[in-house]
């Protein structure tokens, strides 16, 4: 297949994406991007209108940025050796083609020009907010710069892309380098049988151990790494295993702590250019928060209120050890934590995280998860037939390459799903894939992306459908039996599913302001929402059934764990905090430290944040991939999942009190905020859903702190 990067099909051909052929795709779609851009620049100024500027801008590059995407999500989830040099190979030019963009002073002359115009003038609200948009951007990346410090930001740009890929590889790599793996079953007493079972298969797909003498595989990805830290007896291993996370992106050859520096340092020196005093302020300009110093506060106001209850739960727990082990009161050592702290919750209310899980079967959680889509917020998801086909081969059979058209999708794995949603009217508006166990070529944690941009049918354009996609490192099956998920799991993927929702039903004409293309201190607020819905009566009987007998969790289980979700909830939202905290301090404060040791200038910054242990903790900064992994991301944003906390917690209350599955909230949630995308100001739209301005305290009352 020729170009097949550059491939129109919605339904995309995987196996013929092959890293040979990225240089030459992306070249080209460089090479037409730049030729949209001079004949967009070169239109007559005296015809020039909207469709022709604003629209013309985001449609200049759509074939780069779909093309650039499917390397980067391949980089994601099938990195290979041959596909991670060519992507690092084309990924400073693609970054310096995107840092250009603003800083083109032709480019920036017609907006400007176009925004003085009669039509400009009178343009509707959501084109306004286009045109305002797109030139804060264009001002926000340097657009009024001189030309010698608009040439210096292009660089810097072009040094961020290759230093956050460069670690974003160290954190994969050093993660997947560790292993252990024990040869006696008695040395795994106390973990679940769910995860024993899993080290063992994880153990035989590695080509280790026999039926007669098996062997455990423990790794430092989350199904591996969380059982052993909450009930594994053995210390030692835990140690072992705690060093081995602690050492992700630290020292050796995947050593992280100057790629920090030099990312602080860049995006500080950036944040100058544009005249900001840190990167923090030229960040959240585009932000709810405004400015740094309200960020800070934020995070600074929660820690006060929490504080107290964060002390106090630290000298419980240490209490509670020392009256169990007949010992006196002492500080924990990290590796001690998670496993008392579990012990304390099974004595405290009797319940076992454990117990839920056979009431989690991930197809009937996946299942009921699309019921509570239709029965709330009014939207159809059902499965298409998929099929992966090895890179370089034939496909078995005809393959459908666009929506409507007969045949399987192709996906990039045996284990990934493939879903179509539609509306009330039965209207396709876009579909998905799906992905949700790890394996070593796939980067950790969850995410929601999108492939491609949907926009609704206007005037002669026909819908454009939404392509995006869901992925997860949870819980795999093992042995033919289901995969049987955490509840913590669980919320995981109602999270992600929400930024699906908010993506899938964006219903704005102009792509730039669709989806979720919003401020990046409100795109939480729909993910954080759907997590609620995982922890209410109504809605987990949808989806929480046993995966053996079908019941529903028995009402003692469901109080137990009503019962426990708050339990050391002041440490959790602390733990956040401490999050949110150093990264704007380092972001603000410490971007051009000399010769700092990193891990001494983190304790320091979280003085008061941190839980007092005997072994000082090396700082999450080196495998911290939020604020290090991608130029911008969450760097001094990380905040913003306490910000649209709140949020959450507050708009969840019209659910509580109208009906927790009352369609006709669900449906004003679609209307007024997911179908929104960035057409208007968020705080506008949060007080369309709620009829006023968010209440801080409903996050404390939550979390039973109030």
């Amino acid at each position: 297949m020729a170009a097949p990067f550059l491939t129109q099909d919605f339904h995309i051909r995987w196996s013929t994406l092959t890293p040979d052929h990225i240089e030459a795709d992306i070249r080209t779609a460089l090479e037409r991007a730049q030729a949209n851009l001079d004949a967009l620049i070169d239109q007559d100024r005296g015809k020039m209108n909207f469709d022709s500027v604003v629209l013309g801008l985001d449609e200049t590059t759509r074939e780069l940025n779909e093309a650039w995407g499917l390397v980067t999500h391949l980089d994601s989830l099938c990195n290979s050796p041959a596909l991670r040099e060519a992507h690092n190979k084309m990924l400073a030019e693609v970054s310096a083609f995107f840092a250009k963009i603003p800083l083109n002073e032709h480019l920036w002359d017609l907006l400007v020009t176009y925004s003085k115009t009669e039509e400009a003038k009178k343009l509707t609200p959501v084109r306004k907010r286009a045109l305002e948009e797109s030139m804060e951007g264009f001002i926000q990346a340097g657009a009024d710069l001189p030309p010698e410090k608009k040439k210096r930001v292009e660089e810097i740009e072009s040094e961020l892309s290759k230093l956050t890929q460069k670690y974003s590889e160290n954190v994969l790599d050093s993660t997947n380098k560790w292993e252990l793996v024990i040869d006696d079953v008695s040395r795994l007493k106390g973990l679940p049988p769910s995860a024993i079972e899993a080290a063992r298969a994880d153990a035989v797909a590695k080509g280790l151990g026999t039926p007669e003498k098996p062997l455990y595989r423990l790794t430092l990805k989350a199904p591996s790494m969380i059982p052993v830290m909450e009930y594994l007896e053995d210390e030692g291993i835990r140690r072992q295993v705690w060093e081995g996370a602690s050492g992700i992106g630290r020292g050796g050859e995947h050593d992280n702590t100057e790629n920090v520096f030099n990312i602080l340092r860049l995006r500080h020196e950036k944040a100058q250019i544009m005249g900001k005093p840190h990167f923090a302020d030229h960040v959240l300009a585009h932000r709810m928060a405004k400015a740094g110093r309200s960020a800070l506060r934020f995070i600074e106001d929660l820690y006060s209120r929490v504080n107290e209850a964060f002390k106090r739960e630290t000298i419980e727990l240490q209490e509670f050890r020392a009256d169990t082990a007949h010992q006196s009161t002492d500080l924990f050592q990290p590796w001690e934590v998670s496993f008392w702290s579990e012990k304390q919750r099974k004595s405290k209310y009797d319940f076992d995280e454990e117990e839920l899980r056979p009431y989690f079967p991930l197809d009937r959680v996946l299942g009921g998860m699309f019921q509570l889509a239709e029965k709330v917020f009014d939207l159809r998801i059902t499965s298409r037939e998929a099929v992966y086909v090895e890179p370089g081969k034939d496909a078995p059979v005809s393959i459908s390459a666009q929506p409507g058209k007969a045949g399987p999708v192709e996906v990039w794995h045996p284990e990934v799903k493939f879903y179509e949603v539609r509306n009330e009217k039965g209207v396709h508006i876009g579909s998905f894939y799906a992905d949700w166990h790890p394996r070593d070529a796939k980067r950790g944690g969850a995410w929601m992306n999108y492939l491609k941009m949907g926009v609704p049918p206007s005037g002669e354009r026909d819908r454009r459908l939404h392509l995006g996609l869901i992925c997860g490192n949870m819980t795999p099956p093992v042995n033919g039996k289901p995969a049987l998920l955490t509840h913590d799991e669980v919320c995981t993927v109602f999270h992600e599913f929400g930024h699906l929702l908010h993506q899938l039903c964006g219903n704005v004409e102009i792509p730039s302001l669709n989806g979720v293309s919003v401020y990046w201190d409100f795109v939480e607020l729909p993910s954080q929402l759907l997590e609620n819905f995982c922890w209410e009566r109504e809605s987990l009987d949808l989806f929480a059934r046993h995966h053996e007998t079908g019941e529903v969790i028995p009402q003692r289980l469901f109080k137990k764990m009503l019962a426990a979700k708050n339990y050391r909830s002041a440490s959790d939202i602390m733990r956040q905090l401490a999050f949110g905290k150093l990264d704007l301090e380092l972001h603000m404060n410490h971007a051009t430290t000399e010769g700092a040791d990193l891990d001494q200038l983190a304790r320091k910054i979280l003085n008061g944040y941190l839980m007092p242990l005997k072994t000082e903790q090396p700082t999450m900064a080196r495998r911290f991939g939020h604020l290090f992994s991608s130029p911008v991301g969450y760097a001094a944003g990380y905040y913003s999942y306490k910000w649209a906390e709140v949020l959450d917690a507050d708009a969840f209350t019209r659910f509580q009190k109208e009906g927790v599955l009352n369609p006709a909230v669900g449906r004003e949630f679609r209307e007024l905020i997911l179908s929104k995308g960035n057409s208007e100001d968020p705080a506008k739209l949060f007080h369309d859903f709620m009829g006023r301005d968010p209440d801080a305290m409903a996050l404390l009352t939550r979390a039973g702190l109030a």
